[in-house]
């Protein structure tokens, strides 16, 4: 797996500067399975990463860009008369990677309807389930600075999440490096240079080598304890769900085959932590109000609980 994320960064790399812990995020979540949220200001390419990573792994990609007015049938498909019968036209859920374009905007029927396809892998409409291509990854994006007219997700949506990665501004080298980059107009010109260095079967067989990753009691011990404390923290409201250490462990042990090994270090597991439970964390409001993030109770819940040796 080492070689396929040097492969994966390289052809991303065509179309966006930076962005590694991004992209090793998103083949961390193809690989065991998992989905993403993409959380950063407009202009900092989450859609062209998305479309890039989709690529680059071999797998079909469509967007969807969430409104307050759309339906769920817009998303998930609904059924057409063609030829005298009813017949079901799929939406543009049923793909093998989905950019939900700023997912907060649109109304929780309709994200219900996502939240289905993204724990079940399958979609209902009219009393029939349709099941989804495998592997299913959903990207989804939101906007942190503008909240008017948006519709939070709920805790229970974002605990389904794998991971949430915030997307910053490149430094001063890598925006000299993208302003270098060739360009059609105002699109990247490469886009069409980036190649699939992988295919949807072969990651499905690497999320079984993923599984059968080695992981030593004692590091097991120290992730769960590591979740566990987020819940005992004066500072937070709610702590990291039983979830967030399944999730978790999933992440530790993608990361480390990425890494070239097949067992799981407890810096695999602080690597990886952020990520994994930031967004499933409540801080207290009073707490906010001095700046404290969930962030901020992830750090300590490292720092409070003895590395095992």
């Amino acid at each position: 797996m080492k070689e396929l994320r040097d492969k994966v960064h390289a052809e991303v790399g065509k179309v966006v500067v930076g962005q590694t812990p991004t992209i090793d995020a998103l083949l961390a979540a193809a690989i065991i399975g998992g989905h993403v949220l993409l959380e950063g200001v407009p202009g900092t390419a989450k859609t062209l990463l998305a479309q890039a990573v989709a690529r680059a792994l071999g797998l079909s990609f469509a967007r969807a860009q969430f409104t307050p007015d759309m339906l769920p049938s817009d998303l998930t498909g609904t059924m057409t008369l063609r030829g005298g019968d009813l017949v079901f036209r799929p939406g543009p859920v049923f793909t093998q990677l989905l950019l939900a374009d700023e997912i907060n905007r649109t109304p929780p029927k309709t994200q219900a309807a996502l939240l289905e396809a993204m724990s079940e892998g399958q979609v209902s409409v009219d009393r029939s389930t349709h099941l989804l291509p495998r592997p299913f990854l959903v990207v989804a994006t939101q906007n942190p600075i503008e909240y008017e007219g948006t519709y939070p997700l709920p805790e229970a949506q974002l605990d389904r999440f794998l991971m949430k990665i915030e997307v910053g501004y490149p430094n001063a080298d890598q925006e000299l490096a993208m302003l270098r980059m060739a360009r059609d107009g105002l699109a990247p010109a490469t886009l069409s240079e980036v190649g699939a260095v992988t295919s949807a079967d072969r990651l499905l067989e690497m999320r079984q080598v993923a599984s059968a990753t080695e992981v030593a009691p004692e590091v097991v011990a120290y992730l769960a304890a590591v979740v566990r404390h987020t819940r005992s923290l004066p500072s937070v409201e709610l702590g990291a769900s039983p979830r967030a250490s399944v999730h978790l462990l999933g992440a530790a042990k993608a990361i480390a085959r990425m890494s070239g090994r097949d067992f799981v270090t407890p810096d695999d597991v602080a690597r990886m932590a952020t990520p994994v439970l930031r967004h499933r964390i409540l801080v207290r409001p009073e707490a906010e109000l001095e700046r404290y993030s969930p962030d901020d109770a992830v750090k300590a819940a490292l720092a409070a609980v003895p590395v095992p040796r």
